[in-house]
């Protein structure tokens, strides 16, 4: 049996639970990280020493880090859907889950964080539109790849769209002025009507 350790709201874990609903797979849930704790548990650190969430155990395998979850999670139960079986659709795929991570998630953080989850006399307002401005010049982006394919994986979904997916619902969700990013809502519409996505990601934003 496959668990999994995370707070429903983190956008790394979301993308580990969008990833099995996706493959259909059986799991156990166990909050962890925030409020829940649990991460600084002995028995939590044995497994993850960093501390930090999602963190998965498939039999006796044990991972962390969310996108090598989500690789590892589509490669073992989705190879040829999730997983490209074509090495370069793959590498593509890939590349589009590590500038999520690596290009993204800072800038979002500073955006989502001084909107959603600070009180109002805590928030900062310089980093917050230095955060949508970085924010707004990256996805345009992501929008010019959409423009000549359905999906950042190409011509079908796959786990090239899932980081940048997790991030996509918080993005349309919170209310900022936007820049007019056509390719990137239309993707983003898309994605929507997944039920995978539905369950995993687009939950209340906290």
């Amino acid at each position: 049996m496959l668990k999994i350790w995370g707070r429903r709201n983190s956008t790394n874990v979301k993308k580990v639970l969008w990833c099995a609903g996706e493959l259909g797979l059986s799991y156990e849930h166990a909050n962890a990280g925030g409020a829940f704790g649990v991460v600084n548990d002995p028995e939590y650190r044995a497994m993850n020493p960093n501390g930090l969430v999602p963190c998965i155990k498939d039999g006796d395998f044990v991972l962390w880090e969310s996108n090598a979850i989500v690789r590892y999670l589509a490669a073992k139960y989705g190879n040829g859907t999730l997983f490209p079986a074509d090495p370069t659709v793959r590498a593509d795929a890939d590349k589009w889950m590590d500038w999520a991570t690596s290009s993204i998630a800072a800038p979002f953080r500073d955006v989502f964080w001084n909107v959603v989850r600070l009180p109002v006399d805590q928030r900062d307002d310089a980093a917050f539109r230095k955060g949508l401005e970085n924010c707004t010049r990256l996805l345009s982006i992501a929008d010019k790849a959409l423009a000549g394919q359905p999906f950042l994986s190409g011509a079908q979904f796959g786990m090239g769209d899932i980081p940048l997916g997790c991030f996509a619902y918080s993005w349309f969700g919170m209310p900022i002025e936007r820049p007019a990013l056509p390719h990137l809502k239309a993707w983003y519409d898309r994605l929507a009507t997944r039920p995978a996505y539905q369950t995993a990601v687009m939950i209340p934003l906290t």
